[in-house]
């Protein structure tokens, strides 16, 4: 930048209103115009400078985007100084702090080089503006929307509205650690592969083995999950999760409800062990009143009557397992619940 170009030199400040006077007003310094006021070659500079620190934001923000993508959630490594850490959480870290940093350097900067920075002293006044000072307000607002220069840059405008549209992306990325799209997994469970032609025996999570008829006494509680799951396998405890049953067995006569009466078995109903209010495990029967309840919030059902719920929370009754036996006399089931099992969620059906 030739020398002809800077700017001239000024005086001091404003004088002092009266001498000796430490309060005094000593008024406003002199407006200095800064370079890219009055040479455009450094102002095109400073634009392309804001530009770039715009598309270092995009730039960032796609970063992001890709690091949740492609890298592991468990991959450790080592970043001097701060040793051992995730390295989906230190990428997601500095990208998004690039980004947004990126977004907050640019426009200092644009404030800074480009848009005025004429010293506009205001008066106090009423709270309630006049509509002189609102007139000029708005004429304001207006000069220092043209000086700022947003419509006429072009290429600020554009990188500006390209990084701040592409920063809340980060945000909408991170819905997806909520955990994976659920699917049919909340409607099914895994007493769906059982068929008419391929039932699926109930097996004592005490004991292991097939159930029968006779091993279930009038009055008492059994626990039974389904055939081919064991405690060894590696996801025992997603499935056991939906799959537990609770199986009671009431004289035909005390049932209630008639409907319930058909998905059992001589007596013996087949209900799921997870409450229908948060997915607490169910484990206390009280045998003369059929009433089963949950300990974590004291949900109570009646099993005897279609395991309707009698007091709690709870929002539904207790879903149901159609059982028969099969030829070697074992207890089957021939399909899945009728309803999803555990807690309400907004996609179930009523």
């Amino acid at each position: 930048m030739s020398e002809e170009k800077l700017p001239e030199p000024h005086g001091s400040a404003g004088e002092v209103a009266e001498h000796g006077n430490p309060f005094a007003d000593p008024g406003l310094p002199a407006h200095e115009p800064r370079r890219t006021d009055i040479d455009e070659r450094a102002a095109k500079r400073a634009e392309r400078q804001v530009s770039l620190m715009f598309v270092m934001s995009m730039l960032a923000t796609i970063g992001f985007i890709a690091s949740y993508v492609a890298i592991d959630p468990d991959k450790i490594v080592y970043i001097f100084p701060l040793g051992k850490v995730s390295a989906l959480n230190f990428a997601l870290g500095l990208t998004l702090g690039v980004a947004l940093f990126m977004i907050g350097a640019g426009a200092v900067h644009w404030a800074r080089t480009l848009m005025s920075d004429v010293e506009m002293p205001a008066e106090r006044h009423p709270i309630e503006a006049s509509d002189e000072v609102r007139a000029d307000v708005i004429e304001q607002f207006k000069t220092g929307a043209a000086e700022s220069g947003f419509g006429r840059r072009k290429m600020i405008r554009n990188t500006l509205i390209g990084s701040m549209a592409l920063v809340p992306l980060s945000g909408v990325v991170l819905l997806r650690d909520l955990g994976p799209l659920p699917e049919k997994k909340l409607q099914e469970t895994g007493w769906r592969e059982a068929t008419q032609a391929k039932p699926l025996a109930l097996i004592n999570m005490n004991t292991m083995q097939p159930m029968k008829p006779e091993d279930i006494a009038v009055g008492s509680l059994t626990f039974a999950m389904p055939e081919g799951l064991t405690t060894h396998s590696e996801d025992f405890q997603q499935r056991i999760a939906k799959d537990a049953l609770m199986l009671v067995r009431i004289a035909p006569d005390d049932i209630k409800d008639d409907k319930s009466k058909d998905l059992g078995f001589e007596g013996i109903l087949a209900y799921s062990k997870i409450c229908t209010h948060v997915g607490c495990p169910i484990s206390l029967y009280e045998q003369q009143t059929h009433h089963a309840l949950c300990p974590c919030h004291q949900s109570t059902f009646d099993l005897a009557d279609g395991a309707r719920v009698i007091f709690g929370p709870a929002g539904h009754p207790l879903p149901q397992l159609k059982i028969i036996t099969d030829e070697k006399g074992n207890l089957v089931a021939t399909g899945d619940f009728e309803k999803p099992v555990g807690p309400s969620f907004w996609e179930r059906a009523r």
